[in-house]
Order: C-alpha cells, then structure tokens, then sequence
C-alpha cells in the first residue's frame, strides 16, 4: 500500500462547515484567577458537562482541582471550596457521561477516585470520595468511561495495566496487560466494543476489551504515536505524532489494517503534542496544539483524499489543555457545534471557544444537529461484561436540552480486602522504582497507621468504659 502524502493547496469543496469560525467568548463570561496545575503530564487537566467545569489546581501536599457551576463565571476567589481527598498530584479527570454531578479522578497516589458533586457546586471543601478504587501499583494517568455503558471506568496505570472497574460493585473486573510501557493515550468506537491505544513502546493498538485481545497492532518506527481518537463508525483511526525529522505529524489508519497508515500528513515543525478531538455528527476533526494557540480543523470523508482542510483559528495565547462540552450542552440556536474551553496556565484563565456554522436563519438547523448520544446508557455493567454491544441511545438537540438525567449513582459497600483479577493480587506489595512511588508508598503506610490509631483510641475508650461499668457492679451493695 502506498502513503498518500496530502497537498496544502486549498480544495474547493461544497462543504456546510467551509466557514466555520472560533469565537472567543467575552472576558465577562471567562472563569478567570484559577490556579491551573503546573503539572507536565500531557493530559488536559479539565474536564466540562452542561452543568459543571473541572479543573485541575496547583495545590501543595496532595492532589485537588476544583469544580465550578457553568453559569458561575468571572473571578474565582482564591478561597473556593476544592475537591482535596488524592495524596498525590490529581493526573486526570472525566464527568461521567450518563450521571451530571458524578466525576472520575486519578492521581499519583495510586488510586481513582469516585466523588458525587451536590447541586449547585461546592460549598466547602470535598475530602471524602463515594468510592475509592486501589488497584494500580502505580500512579495512575488516565481515566475514560465506556460510551454506552453505565458505571463502566476503565483507567491505565504507569504499571503499564489498563483495568476495567465495574462500579456497581467497586471493584476491578478485567484486566488488559499487553502493553510493555507507558500508556499514553485510550479512545473508544462508537458503541465501545473496541478499545484503541497509544504506547510509549511506539505501538498503536486494536483492542478488543472484555478478553485483552489485541486485534490489531502497529509498529509506528516514523511516525512516532502520541494521541488517537476513533473516527466514530467510519472505521478509521486518526493518530497524531513526530515525524523522523521531530515535526509535528498525523495520520490515518484503517482499523482492520495497521500494516501502513493510509495517508501520513506533516503539520508544522512545533514541538507540544497535537490533541485530536473528532466530532462524529459533522464529521470534522479539530486540531490543538499543546503549548500554541492554534487549532486547525478538518473535514474527513470516506473516500480521497480522505482529509480537508477547513481553517485555523488563531490565538496568541498558548494552551496547556482544552475540555469539550457535550453535544447536548451547546448553544443551538446560535449554531455552534463545537465548544472548547481552553487552560490558559499564565493568566490563570479558562476561556470558552466556540466554533460556529454561520447561517442567518433563525430556525433550528437540521442538516448540522443530526441525532446525537444521549444522556442515557444504552447497557447495564453485567449486559456489557456478559459480552452485549448495543449503539449509543440517541437524542434530538431540537427542543434544546434541558432536562436532567434521572439516573443517580450508588456506591457499594466495600470491604479493605486484597484485588485478585486474572489470577494475580493487584495491592501486593511492589517494590518501589522510583522518590515518587516511595512518597506514595509513605503516604498510603501513613493513612493506614492513622485508621490503626483512629481505631486504637476508640478500643480504649471501650475499654475504659467496660472497666467503669465493672467496678460500678462490684461497688453495689445490690450485688453482695
């Protein structure tokens, strides 16, 4: 198979989303004084629903970020209330899909975390997690929730394991152990049957879930694989990398054939890593680079040349990380189909994007606002993992969404025991490699002692109060 290399000259196509253009919200509707994480892990450190946004914080001993009501906009005062419970630097967080007021966390302490976000945002200071899920030996980076399954979280560890929690009963249920280096990247197909991920082993794979089993496997030596998102039901994979010459690079991948890329195009000669968001109703893939303020976007199409270009927005101001709304949460009426909201790290500033079909009609514009998933799960955990697959329950944006999901979580009651998946006892004591995994070795002996001592004192008062009851028998002249 030969690679298509792709020209720049601009190709004039009949296209609805031709004109498309970002517009920069104004600085009054901006959330602005936050102390966004100095953290370089390449993660977005911010996540968005139609409710709330999350955002991870600069915060000395331990992990927190904060969550602001949508509508809460402007300064955010230094004081407001954090979700604070992670030991360790929060790495990555996700608004669960199905459920508005329900967030995933993971950090370096080892853990993910499950937390319940009251109506109306924080009023104080949030340190007690719905569910804490250990499992890792290792910090974890990455946190994603199957699109069509209810309380099904997968999240991949610097231990190189993907685990799959099934929420409903807290624990671990799967384990995917093919990769033989850092994971860097996790997308899903439409209907979650196929999992697909990037390695720091320069491997791009196919997985299929519930077995583990790799489908499909690309041994990417010149085009060096960062990030990939499924290309919704096209069956294609869009990866984004560097070149053998350090530029910056995407790519194109039939996912029933990794053996060569279908076309390989070269973007710029920046260094920060490329974020590739695609958006399944309009067809349109939008690029971000790490660390400028650029974001490119394109049209895919099934056929030649596959991929074209639209446009670029511009902005002076670099971006750490970028949270994307929803469908569901966007604003029809003035015909916006994308919303970014973009960490602005030295300002301290998070700024909404919206990216708009210009159309002058003042009527709900059908042909750009296809039905799109819904709020609600197509399948229950124990349908999933029975090996069910079922598409993603659609909705219509016509009426303009309003109404909030019914569905609330319940957490298990969990017991302190010891994590056996595959065979294997995930909490066993493993050794640590590194000062970082030591620290939250340290810090996890130190929760332990402190519930020891917690416990301790409470027997003793016991005990106390069974010798006081004792001597108040024998001092009776009752009992004589």
């Amino acid at each position: 198979m030969t690679v298509t290399k792709m020209s720049w000259r601009p190709q004039y196509r009949s296209s609805k989303f031709r004109n498309v253009y970002g517009k920069v919200a104004n600085r009054e509707h901006c959330f602005d004084g936050i102390p966004i994480t100095k953290n370089v892990h390449d993660n977005h450190f911010c996540a968005v629903n139609a409710r709330f946004l999350a955002i991870v914080t600069e915060s000395a001993g331990g992990g927190s970020f904060l969550v602001i009501p949508l509508e809460q906009t402007g300064r955010i005062e230094p004081n407001y209330p954090k979700v604070c419970g992670h030991q360790g630097n929060v790495l990555d967080i996700k608004w669960n899909p199905f459920i508005d007021n329900i967030i995933a966390s993971c950090s370096e302490d080892t853990s993910v975390r499950i937390w319940e976000i009251p109506e109306g945002g924080l009023k104080r200071n949030m340190t007690e997690a719905l569910l804490e899920l250990h499992g890792h030996s290792r910090r974890v980076g990455l946190v994603e929730w199957h699109p069509t399954t209810n309380n099904i979280l997968f999240s991949a560890g610097y231990d190189y394991k993907v685990l799959i929690w099934n929420l409903d009963v807290g624990e671990p249920v799967k384990m995917i152990d093919c990769h033989s280096d850092v994971i860097l990247c996790m997308s899903f197909n439409t209907d979650g049957s196929l999992l697909t991920t990037t390695c720091k082993d320069k491997k791009l794979r196919v997985i299929e879930p519930r077995s583990g089993r790799v489908l499909q496997e690309a041994n990417c030596k010149n085009h060096r694989v960062n990030r990939v998102v499924f290309l919704g039901n096209m069956k294609r994979l869009l990866t984004t990398g560097v070149s053998r010459w350090n530029t910056r690079q995407i790519a194109l991948w039939d996912q029933e054939d990794l053996s060569m890329p279908l076309i390989e195009e070269e973007i710029d000669g920046l260094s920060g890593l490329l974020f590739p968001f695609y958006d399944a109703d309009t067809h349109m893939l939008y690029l971000a680079g790490k660390g400028d303020g650029n974001i490119r976007y394109y049209e895919i199409s099934t056929e030649k040349p596959f991929l074209s270009y639209l446009m670029e927005f511009r902005s002076p101001a670099p971006q750490k990380g970028l949270g994307v709304m929803p469908k569901h949460g966007l604003d029809v009426s003035a015909c916006e189909v994308f919303r970014f909201y973009k960490l602005v790290t030295l300002k301290g500033l998070i700024e909404p994007i919206s990216m708009i079909v210009p159309r002058r009609s003042d009527s709900y514009q059908e042909d750009i606002y296809p039905m799109t998933p819904g709020t609600e799960p197509a399948l229950t955990p124990d349908e999933w993992l029975g090996g069910m697959n079922r598409d993603p329950v659609l909705m219509s944006l016509k009426e303009g969404y309003k109404k909030s999901s019914k569905m609330v979580f319940k957490a298990p009651i969990k017991e302190k025991k010891s994590v056996v998946v595959n065979g294997i006892d995930l909490l066993e004591n493993v050794p640590p490699r590194t000062e970082n995994e030591l620290l939250r070795m340290f810090f996890r002996q130190q929760d332990e002692i402190r519930r020891l001592k917690e416990e301790l004192a409470q027997k003793d008062i016991r005990i106390r109060q069974l010798q006081l009851e004792l001597k108040n028998l024998r001092n009776n002249p009752k009992n004589c």
